[in-house]
């Protein structure tokens, strides 16, 4: 039986969070999450506004509730109100700049504005906080990676290396479908499928 995980999942938007529009980052974090882990997931999902302490507060609650992996959506370009990054980073143990690093990486395949994101990734704890994009198709392709044609990788996704962060911070064992995505891990921190 795979260990069950506790994943906590923000979307932050003034507008979704207010009712102007539906949010749509909610869905798309449980879709793909739901395809590539194999363990059950007790979901913890929020939508709030782009207020930097809330935000904050929220990222501290989840932990606290024993998330071992928070994803959050939205808020992280340079406009005004995208203060996303500042309230990971005020919550954070360590940073982990790579997945930031790769996150721009894959999105620069798509679009030069790629470069104005500031996306962030910090553990706290025993969790890992990843800020996301705020598309749904940004936010499967960046968690998932990009394929050839003939299903190769192309450009690897940031989730190939989540399990194993998990891993070296305590958390549970994270254990993915190959066919969505391919966890990494060196063969000594490997354990048997059940």
């Amino acid at each position: 039986m795979h260990d069950p995980v506790t994943i906590g999942i923000v979307s932050i938007s003034d507008r979704a969070s207010s009712g102007i529009y539906e949010d749509k980052g909610l869905p798309a974090l449980k879709d793909w999450l739901g395809r590539a882990l194999r363990n059950p997931i007790r979901w913890e999902a929020r939508l709030i506004p782009d207020e930097q302490s809330l935000i904050t507060q929220t990222l501290i609650e989840l932990v606290d509730a024993g998330c071992c992996l928070v994803l959050t959506t939205g808020g992280t370009g340079p406009a005004l109100r995208d203060v996303t990054p500042e309230a990971t980073l005020a919550v954070a143990h360590k940073e982990m700049p790579g997945f930031g690093e790769q996150m721009r990486h894959i999105s620069l395949q798509f679009v030069p504005t790629a470069i104005l994101s500031r996306q962030v990734a910090v553990v706290r704890d025993k969790a890992l906080i990843l800020n996301l994009p705020g598309q749904p198709k940004a936010i499967a392709q960046t968690l998932e990676g990009l394929k050839h044609a003939d299903g190769s990788v192309q450009v690897p996704g940031i989730f190939a290396a989540v399990p194993y962060c998990i891993d070296l911070i305590g958390g549970p064992y994270l254990e993915t479908d190959e066919a969505v995505c391919k966890a990494f891990r060196p063969a000594s921190a490997v354990r048997a499928s059940p």
